[in-house]
């Protein structure tokens, strides 16, 4: 049966009626929406030994701002991504076994467990066959989720609901491994069914980076640069972890905490991690930017790109929200340190490129954006450029199709999952259940014959 319009509009229409709740309420019986306390700050619902987002302190029951900071158990990322750039060498794999371990790999131990994950790159053909090529998803982060889901059927030695720690180091490895391939492929598979380009997959490389292996994997001609490979991996690791509470990472503890598979798990976190609030936020930069280009005659000009920006925040363009995508975040105000070495990293890839004049625009947003922001919301804090703001053009400077932009946060993710989902085991928490307040008093049910 297929449902009417006018019928779905109607009941549509009821349901707003019967669900809408007074935002007055909240306040009146101090719920704290979305976990956050009245100033922002997050509540303080777990504990982890993983990472910590820091950007603010609380001093006499005053939050203040500080430049923004993150750690991957303990260790400063940038101290990491420093070493990277140092001896020049591919990090996103040392960071992976940082954020499982709890601690930084010799050489050995770092070969050995480079040679797991380049083991489990390659998909079986009745895997890759059932659980990507068939009936391709237009969405990536949907495909990816459903492969991951499929996995449960392939478990390495068939005992998918096995809680151990040892079964799950197992299959996070499975996981971590694997997550790049089913990406990759996932598009190809998409451009060839729904897009109608030539199909082609390349079997990931086991010697090579996963940074190395996703850009040959993607390209029809295998190649890339040094410099493109690098800034790849450095976006890798920047979106590896992000604490306990972002939203996928919650979600990780939320579906870990009622003892489901860990298949289940990571597919729950790649779909929340699949919203535009959450993940999907460089896509609006980047469809921002490209509006600005088309409006702006001059966006060279600091005045002329200020005025237009101006217009965004007014609600008079854009996708009239007011919000200017790329500046501000949860935690971070002063700095995003991922925003700083994101940045550094798209300055040389531009001047590789020949797309400077694309790099001054995303600067002149980060330079005047915020005091418009703060222009028209007085209580506004200091408001800084996040990660996104500089991801998406890193990613287009690389020539990465939008559609793998948020499956690359994915692909960076799934180890802080992973990790976060054994901490859950291994702490053996309640099962995640906070409480909502009903709104409404009890009422007697009424016999059919009498309504």
């Amino acid at each position: 049966m297929i449902v009417d319009d006018k019928w779905l509009k109607a009941h549509a229409d009821e349901i707003r009626k019967v669900d809408w709740i007074d935002p007055a309420l909240y306040q009146k019986y101090n719920v704290k929406r979305g976990l956050r306390n009245g100033d922002g700050t997050g509540v303080l619902v777990g504990l982890t030994t993983i990472g910590n987002v820091h950007g603010y302190v609380v001093s006499e029951g005053e939050k203040q701002a500080i430049p923004g900071e993150l750690y991957y158990r303990g260790i400063n990322v940038r101290d990491i991504v420093r070493a990277d750039k140092r001896e020049h060498r591919f990090g996103y794999e040392e960071t992976a076994y940082l954020l499982l371990f709890g601690r930084l790999p010799d050489m050995r131990q770092l070969i050995e467990w480079k040679n797991m994950l380049g083991a489990y790159r390659k998909l079986s053909d009745g895997f890759k066959e059932n659980a990507i090529m068939h009936n391709p998803s237009k969405d990536l982060m949907n495909a990816i989720a459903r492969a991951v889901l499929f996995a449960y059927a392939f478990d390495p030695e068939g005992d998918p609901d096995n809680l151990s720690i040892e079964k799950c180091l197992e299959q996070s490895i499975d996981l971590i491994g694997s997550i790049p391939t089913i990406a990759a492929y996932a598009f190809q598979a998409k451009a060839h069914y729904h897009n109608g380009t030539s199909l082609f997959l390349r079997n990931p490389d086991p010697r090579k980076s996963t940074a190395e292996n996703f850009l040959s994997m993607i390209r029809e001609d295998g190649r890339y640069t040094r410099l493109e490979a690098e800034t790849l991996d450095l976006a890798l690791i920047l979106h590896a972890e992000h604490g306990g509470g972002n939203n996928s990472s919650f979600t990780t503890h939320v579906v870990t905490s009622s003892f489901t598979d860990i298949y289940s798990s990571v597919a729950a976190s790649v779909l929340s991690l699949k919203g535009s609030r959450h993940g999907g936020a460089n896509l609006r930069v980047m469809s921002q930017m490209e509006e600005i280009k088309a409006n702006v005659k001059n966006w060279t000009s600091s005045d002329q790109v200020a005025r237009y920006l101006e217009r965004i925040a007014d609600r008079k363009a854009g996708d009239r929200t007011g919000l200017i995508y790329g500046l501000g975040h949860a935690v971070y105000t002063i700095s995003d340190p991922r925003a700083e070495m994101l940045k550094q990293k798209a300055e040389s890839l531009a001047k590789e490129k020949g797309r400077l004049d694309d790099m001054r625009l995303f600067e002149t947003v980060e330079k005047v954006g915020p005091d418009i922001v703060k222009s028209r919301h007085p209580r506004a804090e200091d408001i800084c450029a996040n990660v996104d703001l500089y991801s998406g053009l890193v990613y287009d400077m690389l020539g990465i199709p939008k559609d793998l932009y948020t499956p690359l946060f994915a692909v960076a993710r799934c180890v802080s999952w992973c990790a976060h989902r054994m901490e859950e085991l291994i702490n053996q928490g309640p099962i995640i259940r906070p409480a909502y307040k009903p709104l409404f008093h009890p009422k007697k049910y009424v016999p059919l014959k009498d309504r």
